[in-house]
């Protein structure tokens, strides 16, 4: 087994061995058809077949708890959303060039769950691409280029974003990257520490020529190991950005559609007022679709000046997927169900915490929970520890994975619907999982 770059959890296929049969032979064929690329989750990879609600199902029909998957925000193969699909696909799917009402009742209840003077939405179809449109709305704004992320941010795989996404790879000469807040930083000194970090790399930026035109950041630092905490910490960076004629865009893919149960987006437990905000994975609960909101005259100003076409941005099946994500959301409380069982969730984490050596830090906001693996006995990150714990649980059907730029940190992100059944099966099998460690 192998990790590859800065990508935890993820395996290797040419490193795999003493898999039964079948699976060795998808491995192959996956190899040689899909090639190096494509990485597996998991010592031993899982073939899924089915899913519904929290579960899924491989081919023996051995079920699983899933406890990763956030882009099924609402639950996998959930009914409503379904049946939206099903019925607008047998109907009309065409694109936006033509007078629809559906797309404009879904954007103005997606604007209505904003705040901040963010008026007006544009769609496209992955996080990769709303990001993307963002950076070039905030560039043809400001007359600028540079842009500014975290250390191990993930922002998307166009030639853009990924030159903004350390996660990635190297960072193209426009971009700086900073640290973000420590877990458990003292709050007052987090977000101006942060800000001066950010005001640092916005002159480092100047220094080259170069002017920075946005700061672009994931509201929950997902990709950073998680940092939820102390809220308000982002504020001074906002203000920062602005001092320098920088826009701040809010990245809502991972911590947005009720996730943190505090808020439907992540940027609204800061108090903070975005330029822009793009959301993408949880907003067709697995169907192709994402969008960008910003101020009007934002989107006028690049509207009027600058050709944007996106074929499949905002499809009639798309829109009809995303207005019933909004629906479940509300019909069913998820945002209450986040937090409340992610509450639950973080107070036993911590409790097991106490009683396991080998596990630091925990923290989170609603369905949305980290906690740190260290070496036995010091406080030393382990990677490999994180991943003993994550393929110990596999082997036992409960999905977690790993982040962080040392892949240290368990990363525990489940569908909505989880509840606190659910949350004490995680909990008891990480015990399980934790003591066999111990041993």
């Amino acid at each position: 087994m192998s990790f590859t770059g800065s990508m935890p959890n993820t395996i290797d296929a040419s490193s795999l061995s003493d898999l039964p049969q079948r699976d060795e032979m998808l491995v192959a064929r996956r190899r040689r058809l899909l090639g190096p690329g494509y990485k597996l989750f998991y010592r031993r990879p899982l073939e899924i077949v089915r899913a519904e609600g929290v579960h899924v199902y491989d081919r023996d029909g051995t079920e699983y708890l899933d406890c990763y998957n956030n882009v099924p925000c609402v639950g996998h193969s959930e009914a409503t959303v379904s049946k939206a699909v099903a019925d607008q696909v047998a109907v009309l799917n065409t694109n936006t060039r033509y007078l629809a009402e559906p797309i404009l009742e879904y954007a103005e209840r997606l604007l209505a769950t904003h705040h901040g003077g963010l008026e007006t939405a544009m769609f496209a179809c992955t996080g990769s691409e709303a990001n993307d449109l963002a950076l070039r709305i905030a560039r043809h704004a400001t007359g600028r280029t540079g842009v500014v992320v975290t250390a191990n941010a993930y922002h998307g795989l166009t030639s853009a974003v990924a030159e903004a996404s350390p996660n990635l790879g190297p960072l193209g000469a426009h971009v700086r990257a900073v640290t973000p807040p420590s877990p458990g930083e003292d709050a007052q000194h987090a977000g101006p520490a942060f800000a001066h970090r950010v005001t640092g790399a916005i002159d480092d930026l100047r220094r080259q020529g170069i002017g920075t035109a946005a700061v672009l950041m994931d509201t929950i630092f997902a990709s950073d190991g998680l940092v939820p905490e102390p809220r308000g910490f982002l504020a001074p960076v906002v203000e920062a950005a602005h001092a320098h004629g920088a826009l701040f865009v809010a990245d809502e893919v991972q911590a947005g559609f009720a996730r943190t149960g505090d808020a439907m987006w992540g940027y609204q437990r800061h108090g903070v007022a975005p330029d822009l905000v793009t959301m993408g994975k949880p907003m067709g609960n697995g169907i192709p679709v994402s969008g960008v909101v910003a101020r009007a005259e934002l989107i006028e100003r690049f509207g009027t000046e600058i050709r944007y076409f996106n074929t499949f941005g905002g499809s009639s099946v798309a829109i009809a997927a995303a207005s019933a994500v909004l629906d479940v959301i509300e019909r069913d409380a998820l945002m209450a169900n986040a937090r409340e069982v992610g509450g639950y969730l973080l107070r036993e984490l911590g409790s097991l915490g106490a009683r396991y050596g080998g596990l630091r830090d925990v923290r989170g906001a609603g369905l949305f929970v980290a906690a740190d693996c260290t070496s036995p006995h010091s406080d030393t990150h382990d990677p490999g520890v994180a991943s003993r714990v994550v393929d110990g649980m596999r082997d036992r059907r409960v999905l977690i994975s790993a982040a962080g730029s040392t892949g240290a940190s368990l990363k525990i992100r489940p569908p909505l619907p989880f509840s606190k059944g659910d949350a004490d099966r995680l909990l008891e099998v990480l015990a399980e999982v934790l003591a066999s460690l111990d041993a």
